[in-house]
């Protein structure tokens, strides 16, 4: 039997090479690590910063049930959130689609109770945010509505069962996503 000299592997491999099973490949060391947490840190920050999520920038509020009422009886209810979206409501809803005047806060939540999504919004002389709205609502057959509300704090709002985004800037994407988020929930109990 031939002898091996110190520091020799077998014939053909590199004495620098790591044991079988074990050691690193060329590429998958520390630098590979860094690269991979870099790539994730960077997703999600492009999550926070750009909302890719449905529920970025909703609030959420505590349910304040379903119970049917007559119409008027809402007026004197007092709702967690301004649009509602949740409680004491008609027992009919709107009509899926676009609305000229504003929506009783009874009927409103009754269309969220059924998977509804209501974009409404609050100015004057806003031919061209009416428009763009419009023009989103009119993507979806059903479960969304828009409406105008006059006495709202914000320019928009976006309101599903027991979900409330506002703003004061049009913003398509985050309009489209909160609707594609929420509409279609059915939330009878």
């Amino acid at each position: 039997m031939a002898k091996r000299r110190k520091g020799k592997g077998k014939p053909g491999s590199s004495p620098n090479a790591p044991a079988k099973g074990g050691g690193t490949k060329k590429g998958s060391g520390p630098n590979t690590a860094l690269i991979l947490i870099a790539v994730a840190a960077a997703g999600l920050l492009a999550y926070f910063i750009f909302g890719l999520s449905g529920e970025s920038t909703a609030r959420s509020f505590p349910s304040q049930g379903n119970h049917h009422i007559s119409p008027g009886i809402d007026a004197r209810f007092k709702y967690n959130s301004d649009p509602p979206t949740s409680g004491p409501h008609y027992s009919h809803r709107p009509p899926w689609g676009m609305h000229t005047r504003p929506l009783p806060k009874g009927l409103q939540i009754h269309g969220l109770e059924d998977g509804g999504v209501i974009v409404q919004y609050n100015c004057t002389d806003c031919s061209s945010l009416i428009a763009k709205l419009r023009d989103i609502v009119s993507r979806f057959s059903e479960h969304v509505i828009l409406a105008p509300y006059p006495t709202m704090k914000n320019r928009i709002a976006l309101t599903a069962w027991t979900k409330l985004d506002t703003m004061e800037e049009f913003d398509e994407n985050r309009i489209v996503r909160f609707i594609r988020a929420y509409k279609g929930i059915d939330h009878h109990r």
